[in-house]
């Protein structure tokens, strides 16, 4: 017997938020038009669209920056997290050496470092990445590093009678339990690149054709045109749920076939 249209699970996951946030931008518009509330206030979504329309090359030329500091400070979080979380399983010393120092740039606010980050640096689009790369590399250095040593001991005491080396018990044990782990920090560090980005172009204020998004919502601001603070704020918001989508979907991709967490 079928399921009833909205007990399916792909329509509850999918078509449910996208009816909502229909609903939702339906009732902002007429809402916002039979009140008559200025745009220099708050805009309608018509007024957003077409400021996203009639601006798109200024905008998307913008976002290609943004997004290119993003996917450089993401990658490098990805394979310097995932090295050190490697160093980190091999020895606990090293670990407790250097943990709190890993812990010590997570708290610090990047607004607080990245003007240091900017000076030191001379190359501007370097000196970006490296302060988003910051915010993004905690939480796959910690995830990755919790799921190497997660391991089942009874696992762990076979591969040592059997005189496996520290890299078969690596590669073959303890990386595969991780994956998950893995997966998951890259789910929320693929955010947090984003974010660190958009702070680190606000700290560094740069224009002319290497300004992001953070520099046309700022020139925004100070024009008051809202319309078109609202369709640079729609694109970064856009482009972070892509990141998590991506994300998701190559987390299904590698776990699906055998891990409990992307059963159905």
């Amino acid at each position: 017997m079928n399921k009833p249209l909205m007990q399916n699970p792909v329509i509850q996951r999918f078509a449910a938020p996208v009816i909502l946030g229909l609903v939702l931008l339906l009732a902002w518009q007429i809402s916002f038009q039979q009140l008559q509330v200025p745009v220099y206030i708050v805009p309608k979504p018509s007024d957003i669209g077409m400021a996203l329309i009639n601006q798109s090359g200024l905008l998307f030329g913008s976002l290609w920056v943004t997004l290119k500091i993003t996917l450089l400070a993401f990658l490098s979080a990805v394979i310097i997290g995932t090295l050190v979380a490697f160093l980190f399983v091999q020895s606990r010393v090293i670990e407790a050496c250097f943990m709190p120092y890993a812990i010590l740039f997570q708290v610090t606010p990047i607004v607080a470092i990245a003007p240091l980050v900017i000076i030191w640096i001379q190359n501007t689009t370097l000196a970006l990445v490296v302060c988003a790369m910051l915010v993004a590399i905690f939480p796959i250095l910690t995830n990755t590093t919790l799921g190497l040593r997660s391991v089942n001991k009874g696992l762990l005491n076979l591969f040592q009678i059997n005189k496996a080396s520290r890299w078969q018990i690596l590669m073959r044990l303890r990386v595969p339990n991780a994956l998950p782990y893995f997966f998951g920090g890259l789910r929320i560090s693929c955010g947090l690149a984003l974010i660190g980005a958009v702070v680190s172009e606000f700290v560094a204020g740069t224009g002319g054709t290497s300004a992001g998004l953070a520099y046309q919502i700022l020139q925004a601001g100070f024009q008051l045109d809202l319309p078109l603070m609202f369709a640079a704020l729609l694109l970064i918001t856009c482009t972070g749920l892509a990141l998590f989508v991506v994300m998701s979907w190559v987390s299904s991709l590698f776990l699906s076939k055998w891990h409990e967490s992307e059963q159905v």
